[in-house]
């Protein structure tokens, strides 16, 4: 295969080409140029900003035939090796696929070893927050006090799971995004020489899809030379990429302003037939009203627009559009745009949140007539006038008995209102009560015993479930059944839509099939105490009962002896 992607051809061979990074390609070259540069590095930024890229040039220059010097010559033998990777000096481990210990004390084993071919060994580990913590405890010691020969070059996407224990051995450069305007003058240069023809409409819509990355970029704009015939045009990249050009979204905030929603719907159904990914869409409008709420707060900031040409259209729009009205549209968006995440669903959710955008009132832009019908005025002038003398006199009356009237209008003590019951978890009592009469010690101590192996199974089995019945305990126990107190009142609720499933798990712990009955903790002495004192009652009430069963040799003594010499002992 002789066909190279643009992002390989086209990859920085020096810190001239690693646009978009001045703050750090600046220190990194007078360090160079001075040899005072590190032990070891983390680059950390969004992907295809050119942590890689960034390490191999340091590694070219810091062995460079040339050096001291500010940039590689890419001539001499230590260059040409590191960029074909002949030499085995400049070691680049993907740490997403070497995370364990092991592979981390194989670098510390080696890295005590002088280097054959260059000066300096130069150890490039990529996504480096992969590893593992047994990993990173290994590479502790050898990052801080390497050998004089060896740099470590950590590049990483995701900084905060690193241990701060590595970042503080190491100098940190974070990467920015680049800027669309430097993503498109970059890639305007490689068309040139490529020799392809690409329209400037093309090249923004490929630098706002590539959202800050030159490696994305690239590879888009490979694909829309790829899918175009001669020429890339807008349409090529919108048709890649799966974007809403923008005449659309400026169709779609007008529709969705004006109300009409037959409309709207059959412009998105139009879109979505078209093969437009709805997530894509939602991204592309959020920008498109970004923009739009940015150029009506202050014109002068055009220069900052990411996503919008200011052009006729998009100023009539612009001009009709309260800035409310757009500030409730992003917040409906970004909240459909984190739900159809986790759906299979997304053309639902984004129908609904457009109906939802355009049935709202427009804020301050709402004239009388949405208020009320013109037809029925409020009231007439000779009317409010009326109105206005009967308050005026109402007025001088309080003045003039203040203390009368206030003693009148003294509004009685507010009665607290009851809490709303309906949602409450209604307490089993009687279940509860059953339990208790046919409770047993050795019942409870034994379910008691398997708790905490059975919230073990519970929580492999079902996660959800568990959660809902973890914080519980086993209060009284039958043979039958159990009564078990919740910490929260909540969770005995949520207990009942997964009973069936929590039982099993149950039975098969307990070796029977046990009944659970939920009560909240705070609920559960009370409904004992009012079941002690009900037995109690009970007990008093069967006594007179006992004592006239009469015991038939008890009765056969009293008939011999009568009832004056009669003594009877337990």
């Amino acid at each position: 295969m002789t066909y190279q992607a643009l992002y390989r051809v086209w990859r920085p061979r020096t810190f001239a080409d690693l646009v978009g990074q001045t703050h750090i390609t600046r220190t990194l070259q007078n360090a160079l140029e001075q040899s005072k540069f590190s032990h070891a590095y983390l680059f950390s930024g969004p992907r295809g900003t050119g942590k890689t890229s960034a390490a191999k040039i340091f590694a070219q220059t810091v062995n460079c035939e040339q050096a001291p010097t500010r940039e590689p010559c890419n001539e001499c033998a230590a260059c040409v090796g590191i960029l074909d990777g002949s030499i085995s000096d400049v070691i680049e481990i993907d740490a997403a696929s070497n995370t364990s210990v092991d592979d981390i004390r194989e670098i510390r084993d080696k890295v005590k070893y002088a280097s054959s071919a260059v000066p300096y060994k130069v150890y490039i580990i990529d996504e480096v927050h992969m590893i593992s913590t047994s990993a990173f405890n290994a590479l502790l010691k050898t990052l801080e006090e390497p050998p004089a020969h060896v740099v470590f070059i950590l590049a990483t996407t995701e900084p905060h799971k690193i241990p701060l224990t590595i970042i503080s051995r190491c100098q940190r450069f974070d990467f920015r995004p680049i800027s669309s305007q430097t993503i498109m003058e970059r890639m305007q240069t490689i068309v040139d020489e490529e020799q392809v023809s690409v329209s400037r409409d093309a090249l923004e819509a490929v630098a706002l899809a590539a959202e800050g990355g030159m490696r994305d970029a690239l590879s888009i704009l490979d694909q829309a030379i790829s899918y175009s015939n001669e020429s890339v045009e807008l349409d090529d990249v919108l048709a890649v990429t799966g974007s809403v050009s923008q005449p659309i979204l400026t169709e779609m905030t007008s529709l969705m302003h004006e109300k009409d929603a037959k409309e709207t719907l059959i412009l998105l159904d139009t879109l979505i037939q078209e093969g437009k990914d709805p997530g894509r869409f939602v991204f592309d409008l959020i920008y498109f009203l970004r923009d739009m709420l940015l150029y009506k707060s202050a014109p002068d900031l055009e220069g900052m627009l990411e996503r919008v040409l200011v052009d006729e259209a998009f100023k009539e729009v612009s001009a009709s559009i309260d800035i409310s009205w757009i500030q409730q549209a992003i917040v409906q968006l970004n909240t459909c745009q984190q739900e159809i995440k986790w759906t299979n669903s997304p053309k639902v959710f984004v129908e609904i949140t457009l109906l939802t955008i355009a049935n709202e009132v427009h804020g301050s832009t709402a004239t009388t007539e949405e208020v009320a019908p013109s037809s029925e005025p409020v009231a007439d002038q000779s009317a409010l006038m009326k109105r206005l003398s009967e308050l005026e006199s109402a007025v001088q009356k309080l003045e003039a008995s203040p203390q009368q009237e206030s003693q009148q209008r003294t509004p009685e003590p507010r009665r607290q209102q009851p809490r709303n019951q309906r949602n409450r978890f209604q307490i089993p009592t009687e279940r509860v009560h059953q339990v208790l009469r046919e409770a047993s010690k050795s019942a409870l101590q034994d379910v008691q015993g398997k708790w905490s192996a059975f919230l073990s199974n519970l929580k492999a089995a079902n996660a959800p479930a568990h959660a809902t019945i973890q914080d519980s305990n086993p209060v009284a126990a039958s043979e039958s059944a159990i009564v078990v107190a919740f910490r929260y009142e909540i969770h005995c609720s949520l207990f009942l839509d997964n009973q069936d499933m929590i039982q099993s798990v149950l039975a098969q712990g307990i070796g029977k099939p046990l009944t659970i009955i939920p009560i909240p903790a705070d609920s559960w002495q009370d409904v004992r105490t009012d079941f002690i004192q009900n037995h109690d009652h009970e007990q008093q009430d069967e006594e007179p009962k006992e004592e006239e069963e009469a015991d038939p040799v008890v009765e056969q003594a009293r008939d011999l002896v009568g009832d004056d010499l009669l003594e009877v002992h337990d």
